[in-house]
Formats: C-alpha cells, structure tokens, sequence
C-alpha cells in the first residue's frame, strides 16, 4: 500500500512539473503575441488560419458536421464559406484572448462596445442580482470589458483548466478588469452565500453548449434538432430571483464588436419551468442564423440529438 502511494506522488509530481514546463515554454509567446499592434496581430491570424485549416485541420469533420446539421438550408458551396469564414474568425478569437493579457482600457472599450448600458443600469435599480445568459458567439471573452461600467461585482462562470498555471494566468488576465472568476462546483455556494449576504452580482451563464446527457432536465429544437439544454442558470435566477438578461454580440469589422444586453425576464418565479432556457436557446439560433459563422462551430453541440417525442 505504501509503494502505491509513493508511485501515485511520484506520477502527480511528474505531472506538476509537465505543467510548469509546458506553462514556461509557452507563457513567453503568449506575451510577445499580447504586446503586438492590432495590424500585426491580424496577420498572424491568417498565417495561423492557413495552418489551423489547411495544414492540421482542426476539427474539420466535427465543423462539418455540426454546420450540416444546423444549416441544412445552405448549399455546400455556402457551408464552405460559412466554414472558412469561421475558421479566420476563430484564429482572431484565439489571439484576441492573448492580447487581453496586455491591452489596455482605453483599447478594450473601443473594440468592444456596449451599445445600451443605460438600460442595464436601469435592471440594476430593480435591486436584484441578474443572470446574464451568454453564449460561445462572437467575442465573449471581452465581455469583461463591462466591469469598468456597472455597479454589480461581475462573476463569470467558466471551467477550471487542468493546468494550474494557465488556470491562474486566466485568473490573472481577467482581474484586470474586475472579474471574479468561480468554477462551475464554486458557482452554487458562491451564489447562495451572496444571496444571505445581500452581495448583489452580475452572474455569465454560458449556456448554450451540450450539458452531460445523464444530467439533462430538458431538451429543445435547436436548429431543427432535438438536443439536452442547459438549465442551471435559469434554475438559479428562479431559486435566488434574479433578473434575467441575454448578451447580444454582433461583430461590426475585424477586431470591433457591439453588444447589447436584452433584458428578457423579470419576476422570474412567475415563469413556467424551461421558458427562460428555451427562450435563450431561441435568441442564440437568431443570432446564429443571421452569421453562422461567429458560432462556435467545433463543439459537438448536436451529440445528443434525438427524435422528438
């Protein structure tokens, strides 16, 4: 039993120091990649683009895929582009994340605009923390930027990456502009202790993605397929009565976004069961009809499908 413990210390110890390693390779890239001017930052993107598409093909199949089964309506001439279209977006988005490391304030908020705050403001004046639904469309990762312009402490939801140091990188990243970061197993404790403190907050659900089939409470059409939902955040903001807002993103040029926070539900309680969610689902498929190629395409959304009963 002792040298099954020693070989279980030895085997995370290497694992640890794996990480560190790969952390000290790479951290250095990520920073000189953050410290480029925007020009040169989109040119990497598209030698990046060239060998993520046409040299690994990353995902290729499961792009494919999923733009078959969502945008049945299309030509396959206008799912290549859809997918060629992604694939340059997603490069930007990519090193978009890397330059948050050091962009500046001023940067971020011409970028990535928000095009109604006041009316957020005004849902704070209601007294009641709010569940933000979001969605892996467009630039979601600077949505921290709203920080710097609301009342509420800002938590944003996310799932814990395996290696500890770019985890705590990611921590690092987001403090600049006041985000809280929670784990998805931190999010109910950290949600419920505030409700008992009467800490009001701004909670990002991102909901839009495939839950655990075994855990699904309810499935919907989504994009002409039926397919488990989220509900978690919509069973919080009923639990602890939040309001409950959906965050809009359109991409206006490369490398500047609007967003508009719609507020789609108040007294929460009032709601029948799975409104909110559904109704969440039903403005992420608009969006997605209106530039597919801002979805988040190499997520296995549509694993689960089934035949509607």
């Amino acid at each position: 039993m002792l040298k099954l413990f020693r070989e279980k210390d030895y085997i995370c110890s290497n694992f640890l120091s794996m990480q560190l390693l790969m952390y000290i390779l790479f951290y250095p890239l990520i920073w000189c990649i953050s410290k480029l001017p925007f020009r040169l930052l989109y040119l990497l993107s598209d030698c990046v683009c060239f060998i993520v598409y046409r040299v690994v093909r990353y995902r290729i199949k499961t792009v494919r895929e999923n733009i078959a089964l969502a945008l049945p309506h299309l030509t396959l001439t206008e799912r290549i582009e859809v997918e060629r279209k992604f694939y340059h977006h997603l490069c930007d988005l990519f090193l978009e994340m890397m330059k948050t490391l050091s962009i500046t304030d001023d940067e971020i908020n011409a970028r990535f605009i928000y095009t109604n705050i006041d009316e957020y403001l005004a849902l704070e004046k209601k007294q009641k923390s709010i569940a933000l639904l979001c969605a892996h469309y467009n630039s979601y990762e600077w949505t921290i930027s709203i920080n710097s312009k609301i009342s509420f402490e800002a938590f944003a939801i996310y799932k814990k990456i395996n290696n500890v140091h770019f985890d705590r990188l990611v921590h690092q990243i987001r403090s600049r502009f006041k985000a809280t970061l929670i784990t998805n197993k931190e999010a109910i404790p950290k949600i419920s202790q505030n409700a008992r403190n009467k800490h009001l907050g701004l909670y990002g659900f991102a909901s839009d993605q495939s839950p655990r089939v075994n855990a699904a409470h309810h499935w919907k059409n989504f994009m002409g397929h039926y397919v488990p939902v989220h509900t978690g955040g919509e069973m919080l903001a009923k639990k602890y009565d939040m309001n409950v807002a959906f965050l809009k993103i359109k991409k206006v040029k490369r490398g500047f976004y609007e967003a508009e926070l719609v507020n789609i539900y108040e007294n929460v309680k009032d709601i029948p069961n799975y409104e909110i969610s559904d109704r969440f689902m039903e403005m992420v498929e608009q969006q997605i009809l209106e530039a597919p190629e801002f979805y988040l395409w190499t997520h296995k959304r549509w694993k689960h499908r089934k035949e509607q009963a």
